[in-house]
């Protein structure tokens, strides 16, 4: 194989993350979303969740106590997972459910993302980690 030539990529396969709250962020993902549990490692521990259409590795912290919160402007890393939901509806209905639910911070509501069509939403689940949900319409 010459450097020039391209391999090809199918995708995401999974995303791993790592959280301080397994148990607490793993029922946000089944409860709040409708995710089901397709697998666990308690030895690890993780927990592995999905949707059908992608999979999420959810690995403990090994010491949560002394974990820092990530600073999407000073960390490098992972800045946020961005979920794709099928409508603006149903992006307004996650919102007002997501709002009353314990342990999720909104950090802002369904709004145009720069000057549009889509519309997305920012959150934190139980653990910190950001999580923008996003439609997009078809043009």
């Amino acid at each position: 194989m010459e450097n020039d030539e391209s391999v090809e990529t199918l995708g995401i396969d999974h995303i791993g993350l790592t959280v301080k709250y397994l148990s607490e962020s793993a029922a946000f993902f089944t409860e709040q979303l409708g995710w089901k549990v397709v697998g666990e490692m308690p030895s690890y521990p993780a927990i592995f969740v999905s949707n059908g259409h992608m999979k999420l590795t959810l690995w403990q912290a090994e010491n949560s106590g002394s974990s820092v919160p990530f600073d999407r402007k000073a960390n490098i890393g992972l800045h946020h997972l961005a979920i794709a939901v099928p409508s603006f509806d149903a992006l307004e209905r996650l919102y007002e459910k997501l709002k009353f639910v314990p342990n999720i911070e909104i950090e802002f509501s369904p709004e145009l993302s720069g000057k549009g069509p889509h519309k997305h939403m920012m959150i934190r689940e139980p653990s910190g980690i950001r999580i923008e949900f996003v439609h997009r319409p078809k043009m």
